[in-house]
């Protein structure tokens, strides 16, 4: 087993001993479940998912055993209740993400738990509050987790708890776009490629409470016909397989929609030149994930005849700037649809201790399957 310096105990929990210095540099960090500080606040000892190198999860992660850590006096210490597994943690795990933690790290970026214990100056918070890292932070996949109370966003506990643990990441993404580009209003129509994702049929959900039409197009594969109306059912106007857009004029396909003014594009190659043979003049398509791992190639007479528009978004850049407080409105407007039932995406309960089966199924070993979300 690879040796961890102490330091790296910092990066997993925020805080170390002060007993030890860096001249015990060299241990494996099993032999640190035995250590104890001399405090008088520490947290309950932690269990999390941690790798050591970046590489394929499969082979790099590791579950193990963390010991307690300080508990400052602007501390909370979070009884972590949820977290996915999402397509990002993978990445960054991968060492292929833009922005990543520095390793050994604890996996996971988003999540929800409760509030377990408190520093002597925090203030709004008691034991038993349910809270979520707002904006989202690295480490979730660990039963406890003590940061300061800057971190932590309180939320209504009648959420349900697997829409708390994910609802900073994809539906916020969905609102975002859905804000973000073209003045959209009620009456105008989208489009979509990658309507299945959970970002996808947020978007389809969060319009249709706005009353904005949606468009939608799937890849062609088996059972595609249950897939179009589970798409409809939750709001959308129209869902097309890419084979169906095989046509000289795709919007004459359109009968009560109106052409779109924005469209999102999650895949890339032909996908998203379908998305932009829907698009209006001077239409917009925002591009936010390439599953196919294929570039969007812009015919020229899309920028010279139709005068479109090619933007890129990224939520952590957005979170990034100066955000805070308008994430978390966002946010806390999420989580009222979804306790209205009004935003819903299908989502599997995994226990901990089944952790790595989750992993194979979020990396794709198992077959198409539903987004694996930790229940400590």
């Amino acid at each position: 087993m690879a040796s961890v310096r102490l330091v790296t105990l910092k990066a997993l929990h925020g805080s170390t001993s002060s007993l030890f210095n860096l001249t015990q540099s060299l241990r494996p960090l099993t032999q640190f479940s035995t250590i104890r500080a001399f405090s008088a606040t520490m947290s309950p000892p932690s269990t999390a998912v941690v790798y050591e190198n970046q590489g394929p999860p499969d082979a790099v992660v590791r579950v193990i055993e963390v010991p307690p850590v300080e508990i400052k006096e602007k501390d909370v210490c979070v009884k972590m209740l949820a977290a996915p597994i999402n397509p990002s943690d993978i990445n960054r795990i991968e060492g292929v993400y833009p922005v990543r933690p520095q390793v050994p790290a604890v996996g996971g970026y988003e999540g929800v738990g409760e509030v377990h214990s408190l520093g002597s100056a925090v203030t709004g918070l008691a034991p038993g509050d349910w809270v979520i890292p707002s904006p989202p932070s690295f480490g979730t996949w660990q039963t406890y987790i003590v940061k300061e109370q800057s971190v932590w966003h309180k939320i209504d506990k009648s959420t349900p708890m697997e829409y708390a643990a994910t609802a900073t990441v994809n539906p916020l993404s969905a609102l975002r776009m859905l804000e973000d580009f073209g003045n959209l209003k009620a009456g105008d129509s989208i489009v979509q490629n990658g309507a299945t994702s959970i970002v996808g049929q947020c978007i389809i959900q969060l319009a249709h409470t706005r009353g904005i039409h949606s468009i939608n197009i799937i890849r062609d594969r088996a059972g595609s016909e249950e897939v179009k109306e589970k798409l409809k059912k939750l709001g959308a106007d129209e869902v097309y397989t890419e084979s169906q857009l095989e046509v000289k004029n795709v919007k004459s396909l359109l009968t009560s929609v109106p052409e779109p003014a924005v469209g999102y594009n999650c895949v890339g190659g032909n996908s998203a030149s379908l998305v932009l043979k829907f698009l209006r003049q001077g239409g917009t398509m925002v591009t936010y994930g390439g599953m196919s791992k294929k570039p969007v190639t812009v015919p020229t007479s899309a920028f010279i005849f139709k005068d479109l528009s090619l933007r890129g978004f990224w939520l952590q850049k957005w979170m990034s700037s100066d955000k805070a407080m308008e994430c978390r409105n966002m946010i806390d407007y999420i989580l009222g649809v979804a306790r209205e039932g009004k935003l819903t995406y299908e989502m599997e309960l995994v226990p901990f201790n089944d952790f790595h089966t989750a992993l194979d199924k979020s990396l794709g070993k198992l077959g198409s399957q539903p987004k694996q979300v930790i229940k400590f």
